[in-house]
């Protein structure tokens, strides 16, 4: 279970020291509090924080720190262990077309595949959620639907197979839409909001000049205008986000984005770091040591909003690196593990039916697993397309194995690791980033202030790992 589990080891030691014989290896970590640091033992991602001048006793046998360790050393081992190794498939991400007709200089899917690609007929579309409900029968608990997010390249250019496929199949999974935004109009928001679809736009600055910069049309032209449209015909509808793609083009103004979402009351946004799976996304990423402060004073403009006018504008990326801390089983992304969800929580479908553990993998022949219409999907997940990502683990990761948060940001992403820096074995794109929003999280637990970055009702049925006042 874990190397530190006395019941596992094969020692004498009775594991009641820390970091010697079997007992818990534990480090600490500076998070910029005037009064606290914290203390983790990462196997587990068992931590606490505790008062600087109270560290010394912290550590000592019978202290109570100790006590609540031994108390919940192998409750802890156990549910680590379950999220990053229990999970089966419960979502997919069906890309319905290959084509969008927009050309995002960062986009991960390849040129010739979304200028040219294949677009399924609404047969295809219906064909390929059937088989997905008979595999899923069997893999997902009774009473849960699993989830199936349409995602692109751009999937309304699907519009009339999605929405007969969504219509067909309504009563048997949870929907989402991931759209630019540029093809919803009346008559797509009515439908998608009369049946509580989920939606998500994607919007890279509250600046026309800025947001038009990596997001415009094969043309050239900039789509600002369009998905400021879309946000008007959404106001009021409480299931949808937008995601702000975070390049080096538009990181100073991510304090402006937060008030813009904001203003128009936008439920939820994402403060996405750019995904660096192709050069082009790689052309215009920021340093970490650059947009750390940028980042980091959004999400403090977002709880001062919140302050000033009581109504939450939750970021939910850095809402899942707090809840990873908190009670990891409420996390909703499951990037932020190691493994990574991909092939394990949810996997990619392409257009042609073509199954890959994420879609960021999606026109990368080498993560092709099988095809959905002549293939099994469980035959797919346990390949070599697919063991490659979901055998991967911080544990084999250079410098992730000795770092004291690896399982609060579990080395993300695979793709990343892997078209940018040459290997599985190797990192993601943002580590620096992960680190800064850790400790910020840590601050906010410690301040009292992380429920107001959390979306409602977040922890129904979740236990909290720690009790912080508890030392």
């Amino acid at each position: 279970m874990t190397q530190n589990n006395p019941s596992t080891c094969a020692a004498s030691s009775r594991g009641l020291q820390f970091n010697s014989g079997c007992g818990s290896s534990f480090q600490t970590l500076d998070i910029g509090h005037d009064d606290y640091m914290a203390l983790i033992e990462p196997d587990i991602a068992f931590w606490s924080l505790v008062r600087k001048d109270k560290l010394a006793d912290s550590l000592e046998i019978g202290s109570s720190f100790m006590q609540e360790l031994l108390e919940k050393r192998e409750s802890f081992a156990e549910e680590i262990n379950a999220l990053r190794f229990g999970l089966k498939p419960s979502a997919v991400y069906f890309n319905p077309t290959d084509r969008c007709n927009l050309n995002c200089s960062y986009c991960y899917i390849p040129e010739d595949m979304r200028r040219d690609g294949t677009t399924m007929t609404a047969a295809q579309l219906e064909q390929a959620l059937g088989v997905l409900k008979d595999y899923f029968k069997d893999v997902v608990p009774e009473g849960i639907k699993p989830q199936i997010i349409f995602h692109g390249a751009e999937p309304l250019v699907a519009k009339d197979a999605m929405f007969a496929g969504m219509d067909k199949y309504l009563n048997d999974f949870r929907f989402g839409v991931q759209t630019n935004g540029t093809l919803l109009d009346d008559e797509a928001v009515e439908f998608l909001t009369s049946r509580n679809i989920g939606i998500g736009l994607s919007l890279d600055s509250a600046e026309e000049h800025i947001a038009n910069l990596t997001r415009f049309t094969w043309s050239d032209s900039g789509v600002y205008k369009k998905v400021l449209e879309a946000m008007d015909r959404l106001k009021g509808y409480p299931n949808y986000n937008v995601i702000c793609t975070v390049t080096r083009d538009n990181m100073t103004s991510l304090t402006e984005i937060v008030e813009f979402f904001h203003e128009h009351e936008v439920p939820a946004c994402m403060l996405n770091p750019v995904r660096c799976t192709r050069e082009g996304a790689r052309q215009v990423k920021p340093l970490d040591h650059e947009l750390v402060p940028h980042f980091l004073k959004a999400l403090d403009r977002s709880y001062e909003l919140y302050e000033e006018t009581g109504r939450k504008l939750t970021v939910a990326n850095f809402a899942n690196i707090l809840v990873s801390i908190i009670a990891p089983t409420a996390r909703r992304l499951m990037c932020d593990i190691s493994p990574c969800g991909g092939g394990r929580c949810f996997f990619a479908v392409s257009a042609s039916g073509d199954l890959f553990p994420c879609s960021e993998f999606v026109g990368v022949p080498e993560f092709n697993g099988g095809n959905l219409f002549t293939g099994n999907i469980d035959d797919a997940l346990k390949t070599q397309a697919f063991n490659i990502v979901t055998e991967r683990k911080v544990e084999d990761i250079d410098p992730c194995a000795r770092c004291a948060i690896r399982h609060f940001c579990g080395s993300p992403c695979p793709a990343e690791a892997h078209e940018m820096n040459g290997g599985m074995d190797k990192p993601g794109a943002f580590c620096e980033l992960y680190e800064e929003q850790t400790r910020y999280a840590l601050r906010l637990i410690a301040d009292g202030k992380h429920d107001a970055f959390l979306w409602e009702g977040w922890d129904d049925d979740t236990n909290t790992d720690i009790d912080i006042t508890s030392i």
